[in-house]
């Protein structure tokens, strides 16, 4: 029933990227509200904080930390994961196991039209939105792996919506059509492009 659904998380620990706003913190508040203790990782302390203050804790067991964590970078994923599985656990409840549930939202969004990007910005929305959700899973996957964790979930946010669409934006004279899988097709009209 609803009192299940409630709290089905109770005693799990959660990670959560890019938890200092956006998706990420409502996934932080989602997953607290159902008994998780959540470690809210976000390359601002400050959000973090922010986030891991509101967040319900009053589910047996529960606690929850904040992490300043740089997704693109290797060391700063794996220190950090090392951090709240060795250190992390006196301070709350948090035990040597990896998280059990682990969600990626660290994402740059992106406004600057397609045409007009700069290279070194678009390196850095790879390096963010591709390698970091990589690295994540890659370092949760093994920790699991290597505990011999009965189960674990990674879960990847990601939205190809937004770049279709500016896309669109930018070649208005290319029709684009968004069709399953985020594959793009264009398909000229003969008498837009002169």
């Amino acid at each position: 029933g609803s009192m299940t659904a409630a709290t089905r998380l109770i005693s799990r620990l959660t990670l959560v990227t890019g938890g200092g706003s956006g998706i990420g913190r409502a996934v932080c508040q989602r997953l607290a509200s159902e008994g998780a203790s959540v470690v809210v990782a976000d390359i601002s302390e400050e959000s973090a904080n922010e986030t891991m203050v509101g967040l319900q804790n009053d589910l047996r067991g529960q606690g929850h930390m904040a992490a300043v964590v740089d997704v693109s970078s290797k060391e700063s994923v794996l220190f950090s994961l090392c951090v709240f599985m060795l250190e992390g656990y006196s301070t709350c409840c948090f035990s040597l196991l990896p998280p059990s549930v682990c969600v990626n939202a660290a994402g740059i969004t992106q406004d600057h039209f397609l045409l007009n990007m700069e290279e070194d910005h678009f390196d850095r929305v790879i390096q963010v939105n591709l390698k970091g959700s990589f690295l994540i899973t890659q370092a949760v996957a093994q920790a699991l792996v290597a505990c011999g964790a009965p189960k674990g979930s990674i879960i990847t946010v990601g939205s190809i919506v937004g770049k279709v669409r500016e896309l669109q934006r930018d070649l208005q004279p290319v029709q684009m059509k968004q069709v399953r899988g985020g594959e793009h097709v264009p398909s000229r009209q003969s008498s837009s492009c002169k």
